[in-house]
């Protein structure tokens, strides 16, 4: 503890922790706090069930009835079902807990931990089908071809990240191969942007995510397409995030204004360009909407700047109108800039409709 990790495991896997609890149990419901992340767990104390998880994935606060508890050793057993490579009991930040309803108990669960992974048969893997050229497209996407079609969301694209720059050529070309398959012209492709994930870094860096996020932010170069930008609503801990709502808003705002011909604002500000003024960069956007701002007023972040050695550093940076401003004390003569370039930024530019901006870099290289 304080995380119990399965990472690149699969199969059916049994914890156990013996807990010694000094006091008298009330008689009354108390609480385990567990933060668990798997494909399906059952969680028994004393033998007995107290819960049984499908697709857990978050911090839970789990009833123990009256009578299950008792003063002295007490067993907590999970049975966890492990797939996809992920899965966790505990977090960085949390160790497991039991709770009286009047907070006057706490039985913290970190510490050892029994584990056996061999008490049940083992579970077949499935073969990654889906990774293999042509196979999703021939069963999936190839019978739909003889039906008319409005357009196309496509979500994500999580699997190319690695090979930005091959990303480049490869959705563009996916798009035309539908569009002349189905001979419907140039209908709506609007695809997700991969939204931030992994560990925050304190300092500029380099990002295989902001390179695919980047190849998707030129796929708009292309006719009849639209991106969500989704940069502020990922999780760091978890490489499919859960709000999905907040995807389908923004989607659905540029079927409207792309497939039903809406005149609205339907995507944050994209970079445009940027010149330089002495020692500062002024930056220039599209979709800018009814205006920059800020999210929740607070002064401009995920900015960074350098010199022709590309080496950046922090940056300040402030809204002039429809443009931004940006320098740093440490870049005297700003060459590029960069705006929530990183796995998992912290940038706060919007347009006034809400509508966050996203990342890019004015150092774009050519591969």
């Amino acid at each position: 503890m304080p995380a119990l990790n399965l990472n690149g495991y699969w199969g059916l896997v049994w914890f156990r922790k013996e807990i010694k609890i000094q006091q008298k149990i009330p008689d009354r419901i108390m609480m385990l706090t567990a933060d668990i992340l798997g494909r399906d767990a059952v969680i028994y104390i004393n033998g007995k069930e107290v819960a049984h998880l499908v697709n857990p994935g978050k911090t839970y606060s789990i009833d123990i009835p009256p009578g299950i508890l008792r003063q002295g050793n007490n067993f907590l057993s999970v049975r966890l079902y492990v797939n996809w490579g992920s899965a966790h009991i505990g977090s960085k930040k949390e160790a497991p807990s039991i709770i009286s309803t009047d907070k006057r108990i706490t039985v913290s669960l970190d510490g050892d931990w029994k584990f056996n992974s061999e008490i049940e048969p083992a579970v077949a893997q499935w073969q990654d089908y889906y990774n293999k050229p042509s196979v999703l497209f021939n069963a999936r996407i190839a019978p739909l071809i003889p039906y008319g079609i409005r357009g196309v969301i496509w979500y994500q694209g999580e699997n190319n990240a690695g090979k930005g720059f091959q990303y480049r050529t490869l959705f563009p070309l996916l798009i035309e191969d539908w569009r002349i398959r189905w001979q419907q012209g140039y209908f709506p492709f609007l695809y997700v942007q991969l939204a931030n994930y992994m560990e925050r870094k304190a300092e500029p860096s380099e990002s295989e995510w902001a390179e695919l996020r980047e190849a998707q932010l030129f796929t708009l170069r292309y006719p009849n397409t639209g991106m969500a930008v989704t940069i502020d609503i990922g999780d760091a801990n978890d490489i499919h995030p859960r709000n999905k709502l907040d995807v389908g808003k923004r989607m659905f705002l540029l079927a409207r204004k792309l497939a039903y011909k809406e005149e609205i604002t339907a995507s944050g500000p994209l970079y445009k360009s940027f010149v330089t003024e002495g020692n500062r960069i002024r930056i220039s956007f599209t979709s800018t909407g009814t205006g920059l701002e800020a999210r929740n007023g607070n002064s401009l972040k995920g900015f960074s700047v350098a010199w022709d050695d590309k080496k950046f550093f922090w940056a300040d940076a402030y809204i002039d109108r429809d443009e931004v401003i940006v320098s740093s004390p440490q870049v005297s003569e700003p060459k590029a800039v960069r705006y929530s370039w990183a796995d998992n930024p912290d940038g706060n530019l919007y347009n006034k409709e809400g509508l966050p901006a996203s990342p890019f870099r004015s150092d774009s290289q050519q591969k």
